[in-house]
């Protein structure tokens, strides 16, 4: 790379990345899906402008850690404290089944033996597909005037908790998958590790709330913000074996609940994260998608993965509030509503390729997948409902 060549490379990112953003919003998708098709289309599979480098990687690395801390300072505890057990229900199938399934996928196309690291690798693409991404199914049920109603409220909270479910999954995960130690060992850490949040983040809530008082909407406390977060990152990957967005997403659970500052805390990182950070990570989502090297194999299980990650989501989801007495109807539309996957997913995803648990070959599979599970929602909750158009009832 020429010495100055990095910034042509991010300007075309940032200027790619948000127009593919603006056009998939006008068809109301997540710019999450604008940003991958950027990064698709300025990588190898069309024009070829960038390749992938250390300078994009670290910077994609710290985007994905300000996405989870966003998340993570985002999380209602105080909803998370009314959900009752239907909704937790609902997450933890939501997030089982798909696990079961979707690793089933990967195993039944690329499994020739059964060892650890192919459980591992099959474990990741289950993990992937975990996670929810509500946002598209908030925005379809608001549309149509259904937000509100036993369903969306139902979505709401288990959406909360499929996160944290999937956040302790990734967490056993890359403990495993990144130590030579004896399991027994490595889930000591993982306990360790939320030992470790659990006393840092009495202490360190303590201290923010205390400078809240004066200083809520004061520049500093941002910074100060966003340094516990990297602190919290590092110290999960170096001392607990714990992915580091375990750790970023921790770190904003625990400032989640200071209610003077933490809308401005989240708003000045949301900004330098929306600029600059998180176009950067999904477009080198896009950049590492290589349409051109898709084999057969590869082809098909993408095809495979499509419809297992969005029936997994009905299967599970469904069958728990099935479980938790709700009618047939309303079953097939929580389970409907759990379908979509977005940003989680593709972080779940860098991890997996940076840990060598995820081939970089069926990248397209996941991307794929992703972004149909976003394009099919919206449908089929409409048609759950019996609704063709988009107009809300009043």
């Amino acid at each position: 790379m020429e010495k100055y060549q990095f910034l042509l490379f991010l300007a075309l990112i940032l200027i790619f990345t948000k127009l593919f953003g603006v056009i998939t919003a006008k068809v109301h998708l997540p710019q999450v899906v604008g940003a991958l098709i950027a990064g698709v289309i300025l990588g190898p599979s069309v024009l070829g402008f960038i390749d992938q480098n250390d300078f994009l990687i670290k910077i994609s690395e710290i985007g994905v850690i300000m996405l989870m801390f966003l998340a993570g300072i985002d999380t209602d505890l105080e909803e998370l404290k009314h959900t009752g057990p239907a909704a937790c229900l609902i997450a933890a199938m939501g997030v089982a089944v798909p696990i079961l399934m979707c690793g089933g996928a990967y195993l039944l196309f690329f499994a020739d033996k059964y060892d650890f690291n192919t459980m591992m690798k099959a474990a990741f693409i289950g993990v992937v597909f975990a996670a929810t991404s509500v946002s598209i199914t908030v925005e379809t049920l608001n549309e149509m005037g259904k937000l509100k109603s036993k369903v969306g409220t139902a979505l709401l909270s288990a959406a909360i908790i499929d996160d944290i479910i999937g956040i302790v999954v990734l967490s056993i995960l890359t403990g495993l998958g990144g130590s030579d130690e004896s399991p027994i060992k490595v889930v000591i850490k993982i306990l360790l590790f939320f030992v470790f949040t659990g006393v840092v983040g009495f202490i360190v809530y303590r201290l923010f709330k205390m400078l809240s008082i004066n200083h809520s909407h004061h520049r500093r406390i941002a910074i100060w913000a966003l340094a516990f977060c990297l602190l919290m990152a590092f110290c999960a990957e170096k001392f607990f074996g714990v992915a580091d967005i375990t750790g970023a997403y921790f770190a904003g659970v625990i400032l989640c609940n200071l209610t003077d500052m933490r809308p401005y805390v989240a708003k000045k990182i949301n900004v330098a994260s929306y600029l600059f950070f998180s176009p950067v990570f999904f477009a080198s989502i896009g950049l590492k998608t290589n349409l051109r090297e898709i084999t057969a194999d590869v082809l098909f299980f993408s095809l495979a993965l499509i419809v297992t990650a969005v029936a997994a989501k009905i299967i599970g989801c469904g069958a728990a509030a099935r479980i938790c007495r709700m009618n047939s109807k309303d079953s097939l539309k929580v389970g409907v509503g759990m379908v979509a996957r977005g940003e989680v997913a593709l972080m779940v995803a860098q991890k997996g390729l940076s840990a060598g648990y995820i081939d970089e070959k069926l990248l397209p599979a996941i991307v794929l997948t992703v972004v149909v599970c976003a394009l099919v929602t919206p449908v089929l909750l409409k048609l759950c409902y019996n609704e063709k158009g988009i107009k809300a009832k009043e």
